[in-house]
């Protein structure tokens, strides 16, 4: 149901989005009668633009969320079309007085720090980073847990046995996917006495495949083709936009390989779903959804503690299997289902370099 929820709101967002977009505040009349104080969260996007169908979109309909529940509070946003953009699209809202700051994507961190310090009185939160600073709320997500289980699943579907995935940038909230899901297959192997290989990342040296960006969809392609190549069956791209180059091309592939989607339920968000088995997702539409209700509440948000999405508390999990739901035995399901339980459970431990401190 969350990932039809997250559809509708991403499917019907062009509408209001455009209404929001630039800073320009929703109509005052949305709120007429509510007779409470006006409470105004602001948001500031990383590159890839609010309808990426991945973390920006999903904080977007966090925002969104947050409205609907208290209808005292006003949401706006503006995208940033560089990196060069983030520090002047912080400071605009800054000088809009806006109650809360949100800055969306590990690429924000140092620009939101810089700004937080300067301000030290206004509130931020930053999604998939902690900038350490007291008037920030962090926002992260231990992905490596359900990547974890997409590492099994791809490893247990693939027919070639060579799966791949490859990341938008060499970044914390890029490579943890990567991480678990290099290692949802090592586990794979270990329990099936299997040889599948993982193919685009090395867990050990941190280094792998990259398109060095979350908004070119042919490069995308580009790289799952060269892992495709290579006799990759089953890809997850973990590039935001990006990704959709690859999605795209395993659907017009008829069935020579699938992908994994990550963020936002693919089968909800892209219209590949015929493509994609399942997907890592993030709940960031529920963290920011009650990070903004609670400071509109007038409660403290605690940075030092922030927000850690795992298994165990549904802040990532693994999306239903869609399409291929007829496809994946019913052996591993079960099996996945049991990692998961255990790895919520501690009796089985995913690790990261890049999982939240």
């Amino acid at each position: 149901m969350r990932g039809m929820r997250i559809a509708s709101i991403i499917a019907a967002g062009g509408l209001v989005l455009s209404a929001a977009a630039c800073g320009e505040a929703p109509d005052e009349d949305n709120n007429a009668g509510s007779g409470g104080e006006q409470y105004t969260a602001c948001m500031v996007t990383d590159v890839g633009g609010i309808d990426d169908k991945s973390f920006n979109a999903s904080a977007w309909k966090g925002l969104e969320e947050a409205k609907a529940q208290n209808d005292n509070v006003n949401i706006k946003y503006v995208a940033s079309k560089a990196e060069a953009d983030y520090e002047p699209n912080l400071t605009q809202y800054v000088n809009q007085d806006c109650d809360f700051i949100l800055a969306v994507g590990g690429l924000m961190s140092d620009a939101t720090k810089k700004i937080a310090e300067a301000n030290p009185d206004q509130q931020f939160g930053i999604v998939d980073a902690n900038p350490g600073v007291a008037n920030v709320y962090p926002m992260e997500f231990d992905t490596a847990q359900a990547g974890f289980l997409a590492g099994y699943v791809a490893a247990g579907m693939s027919e070639s046995g060579k799966v791949g995935t490859y990341g938008g940038m060499k970044i914390p909230p890029v490579t943890i996917f990567m991480d678990g899901f290099v290692d949802g297959v090592a586990h794979y192997n270990q329990a099936k006495s299997a040889n599948v290989q993982a193919l685009g990342w090395n867990k050990e040296t941190q280094n792998g495949s990259f398109t060095n960006d979350f908004i070119k969809q042919d490069e995308g392609k580009k790289v799952s083709d060269a892992l495709v190549a290579q006799g990759a069956d089953i890809i997850m791209p973990v590039a935001g936009g990006a990704g959709l180059g690859t999605t795209g091309a395993a659907k017009a592939s008829g069935g020579k390989y699938n992908t994994i989607w990550v963020d936002v339920d693919g089968c909800e968000s892209t219209p590949d779903c015929s493509a994609i088995i399942t997907t890592v997702v993030k709940n960031i539409p529920g963290a920011v959804k009650d990070a903004v209700l609670k400071a509109a509440g007038g409660e403290k948000l605690n940075a030092e503690e922030g927000f850690v999405g795992t298994l165990a508390n549904d802040g990532v999990s693994l999306a239903p299997y869609h399409e291929f739901d007829s496809k994946v035995p019913a052996e591993l399901k079960a099996e996945v289902d049991k990692l998961k339980a255990d790895i919520a459970a501690g009796t089985v431990t995913v690790t990261s370099a890049a999982q939240p401190k």
